[in-house]
């Protein structure tokens, strides 16, 4: 579905149609900037600066029985990772729902009812290799997008 006035998907419809478990897109409106959309379907999101990941909430009894989840997988070598394509960075960026418009971020709604969710993402100007992990089945149910920083052709989550 394209929304707006124009016959062009604009950046709200691109990343509505990231199919995997995340992607990175070139914004239309700006393209000297990319966006890295995490797909699948909206999910409670927070990020993990120490393992420089995005945890997602699918099913968990907790946030202990989530996080040690995520801890496993980002831990375990065996993890099958999706590739999921390089984000290039400027420095830190900003975890958004992808219905709002950036440029509203911090601005009160009209009616008064608070200014749309954001978290900031700490993050070193950079290449970074996007990976994916989702875990189904048996509780807890997650899914994990990690960046890993590309430094001379190698992948690390060091600073």
């Amino acid at each position: 579905m394209i929304i707006g006035d124009s016959d062009q998907p604009d950046d709200y419809d691109r990343a509505c149609s990231v199919e995997g478990l995340a992607e990175v897109i070139g914004l239309r409106s700006r393209s000297d900037v990319s966006a890295l959309v995490l797909g699948d379907e909206p999910a409670t999101t927070c990020y993990l600066p120490e393992q420089r990941a995005f945890m997602r909430w699918l099913a968990a009894d907790s946030d202990a029985e989530l996080l040690a989840a995520a801890e496993t997988a980002l831990n375990d070598p065996a993890t099958p990772w999706e590739e999921c394509g390089l984000w290039e960075t400027d420095g830190p960026a900003i975890l958004m729902d992808s219905a709002e418009a950036g440029k509203n971020l911090g601005v009160p709604y009209p009616d008064g009812r608070g200014e749309p969710d954001q978290a900031p993402v700490h993050l070193p100007a950079g290449r970074w290799r996007v990976r994916a992990f989702q875990k189904t089945g048996d509780s807890p149910w997650i899914s994990v997008v990690q960046l890993l920083l590309q430094v001379d052709g190698q992948s690390t989550t060091a600073p």
